[in-house]
């Protein structure tokens, strides 16, 4: 092989190095990006799942107001009392039924409490907390429900 054969060949391998590191720079900066698109997810995940929980909270600290004071339900039930203040849930109401179809139990010992929110641009979220209250099998001086039996 003399020498021009020899120089045209390695002229033809030329910028192949620079094409392959191109290159896996572009896969690399994919995957990147798949990694902080997963992040911006996982972030609004948490933020959905801690602003759930509040509202659970406060459906069962209703629910367990009523329980309490049966004898006072009815100065409980409201229809969409704003509750922004006094909770971490951006926009946040809550509506406390009694005897509605709209809890999906029909009953005179039934108590709905509905939990609503919206983040700014976002959907609007909610929870329902149902509960079935009957004074007679709540009342522990009868010794049933969850008091001690004689």
């Amino acid at each position: 092989m003399n020498h021009i054969q020899k120089y045209r060949r390695l002229n033809k391998q030329r910028g192949i190095v620079l094409i392959e590191g191109m290159i896996a720079v572009l896969i690399f900066s994919i995957g990147i990006l798949g990694i902080v698109g997963l992040q911006a997810a996982m972030v609004k995940s948490t933020g959905d799942a801690k602003y759930r929980a509040e509202a659970s909270f406060i459906a069962q600290q209703r629910l367990s107001a009523i329980r309490v004071d049966l004898d006072n339900a009815a100065n409980y039930m409201e229809n969409e009392n704003v509750i922004t203040a006094e909770s971490r849930l951006p926009n946040g109401t809550r509506t406390t039924l009694r005897n509605s179809a709209q809890c999906g139990l029909v009953d005179l010992f039934a108590f709905c409490v509905i939990v609503r929110w919206q983040l700014p641009g976002d959907d609007p979220h909610n929870v329902i907390a149902v509960a079935r209250i009957n004074p007679a099998l709540d009342d522990p001086a009868l010794g049933m429900g969850g008091g001690a039996g004689p």
